[in-house]
């Protein structure tokens, strides 16, 4: 029963996703129309296919009574893989755009009582006061002003804070030796289109703003599996960098 379950799930997943991300007068409501029929079913699908997030948030450096904030975080899921440190944490502040993932956040706060959910813009909401560590988590590819995001979070955060991202990413045409990994062409013009139709928007540029704007820094790439193809592994990159004491 529960495998039959568990596919009826996956296809009403499947089937949002085949129809894409529908019009609206705003993000907002664009993002509420997507989501909103397949929130019941979103972390569990999202689990295979949303890799790194885990080991991202293993490797964030958080001080004692830390303060958290998640851009574009949705569901709140990722404050589970805090594990046993969430003890240390004094507030994870999730902020999104969309309304039926937040509605999930807030009872996921019903356990995990650091947990507060906002609904406002990721390019602009700040905290009444600066923050250890941000995490952008298959985030970035779902704001339209990525850059606007990442400046906003490197202003929220204290000096020596931390930005966690990890997203869906392909490299540039050309890259440097020792500047990462470099696909394929097939790779930077199949992934985009494939990702585009649900409003993701793979852009080559992610990565190389973030090592710009916090050269202190860590990054992972890699590839990972995608739910129902079976030979597709689709490029994805963990990144951690330290704001400047100064």
């Amino acid at each position: 029963m529960f495998r039959l379950e568990a596919l009826r799930g996956d296809a009403a997943v499947l089937a949002r996703l085949l129809r894409g991300m529908p019009r609206g007068d705003s993000h907002a409501q664009a993002l509420s129309a997507f989501y909103g029929p397949q929130s019941d079913q979103y972390d569990r699908f999202r689990e295979r296919l949303l890799a790194g997030r885990a080991e991202l948030i293993a490797g964030l450096p958080l001080p004692e009574r830390a303060r958290v904030v998640e851009l574009g975080g949705g569901t709140g899921r990722n404050a589970e893989f805090f594990g046993e440190r969430l003890a240390q944490i004094e507030s994870i502040t999730i902020v999104d755009l969309c309304a039926p993932l937040l509605a999930r956040a807030r009872e996921r706060a019903r356990h995990i009582p650091q947990l507060c959910a906002i609904e406002a813009d990721a390019t602009t909401w700040q905290p009444a006061q600066p923050v250890d560590a941000v995490i952008l988590s298959y985030a970035l590819t779902m704001i339209p002003d990525w850059r606007r995001a990442i400046a906003n979070a490197i202003a929220m955060l204290k000096p020596g804070g931390v930005l966690g991202v990890v997203d869906f990413y392909v490299s540039p045409a050309s890259r440097e030796a020792g500047d990462g990994v470099r696909h394929g062409a097939l790779t930077r013009r199949f992934w985009p289109a494939w990702f585009a139709h649900d409003g993701v928007r793979l852009d080559a540029g992610h990565l190389p703003a973030l090592r710009t704007m916090l050269p202190q820094s860590e990054v992972v790439e890699a590839r990972s599996p995608v739910p129902y193809l079976p030979l597709a592994r689709v490029p994805y990159y963990r990144f951690v960098g330290r704001k400047p004491l100064s």
